[in-house]
């Protein structure tokens, strides 16, 4: 079972190689190849976040993207491997019927970084200049305020030293149509779709014009736009994280010395005294 899973996957590969040179991507990456060169990226990652801790810099990187373009999973290949107690994954649901009342930026500033901290953004404010712009959710008049307003938020926390990095990942719509379907027929999946996702098909185009319009005003000089190509997710990520890792300083800290001495007996096993215990295992 495992060998004829196995052809079938090289087959399936090496024709997704051949359409993506076709359409003059390069080629996929295969998973022990992506994980091979994840790793010491991630060794990288924790020594980055050293620094910002030791230093007290905030960190705030934005991912955005069209449906399936692979946010969640750039997003984990950073934080993966990092202190959960200084990066956080920021998803937020719709506003609430309070939140729809406040400033648009609102909802958004109690989740920026502290001091040491890294912020990930899954998706952002940028929901106004797609999503809510395309589906008609907020008025023409919402997006074009929102889209002279960008620039000097953004402005504002570049000033007060935040270091702000903000990626757009690019997917071709065959690579959108087949993430979609799997993600349909997987039952692990399934949740990832909706009905304003699904609606994403159709709109496609207009989708790529309010992108097109949202780079236009808000790719300034102190908070500039990134495009990343994730028709390959794996490749993706990688080019990700090696575009981040690049543009902040490449300092190593050392770790505080920890005192590690032998047990002065042998080790024990965990008793339970009370009537608890654990439950049988599988």
């Amino acid at each position: 079972m495992g060998k004829s899973s196995g052809k079938n996957g090289d087959k399936k590969s090496s024709k997704r190689g051949e359409a993506d040179n076709a359409n003059g991507h390069a080629p996929r990456l295969s998973k022990s190849d992506y994980l091979e060169r994840l790793a010491p990226m991630q060794v990288e990652l924790n020594a980055m976040a050293n620094w910002l801790q030791h230093h007290g810099k905030r960190l705030l990187v934005i991912v955005e993207g069209r449906d399936t373009a692979g946010k969640g999973g750039a997003i984990h290949a950073i934080s993966e491997t990092l202190n959960p107690r200084q990066c956080h994954t920021v998803a937020l649901d719709k506003p609430s019927e309070r939140e729809t009342g406040q400033w648009y930026f609102q909802r958004y500033v109690p989740h920026l970084p502290s001091a040491g901290e890294i912020a990930l953004f899954d998706r952002s404010w940028y929901n106004r200049a797609g999503v809510e712009t395309v589906m008609g959710f907020c008025t023409p008049q919402q997006t074009q305020a929102f889209l002279k307003q960008v620039p000097i938020f953004e402005k504002l926390l570049v000033d007060d030293g935040i270091l702000l990095f903000k990626y757009w990942l690019t997917v071709d719509q065959a690579q959108q149509e087949e993430r979609m379907a799997d993600r349909l027929s997987d039952p692990l999946k399934r949740w990832k779709l909706s009905p304003i996702d699904l609606e994403a098909r159709r709109l496609y185009r207009q989708y790529g014009e309010a992108r097109d319009a949202m780079l236009q005003a808000t790719h300034t000089r102190h908070a500039s736009w990134t495009l990343v190509d994730f028709n390959d997710q794996r490749r993706g990520r990688l080019t990700l994280i090696r575009d981040l890792l690049d543009r902040l300083p490449d300092v190593t800290t050392v770790p505080p010395k920890l005192h590690w001495p032998p047990l002065d007996h042998a080790p024990e096993v965990e008793v339970f005294n009370a009537k608890l215990k654990p439950i049988p295992s599988l």
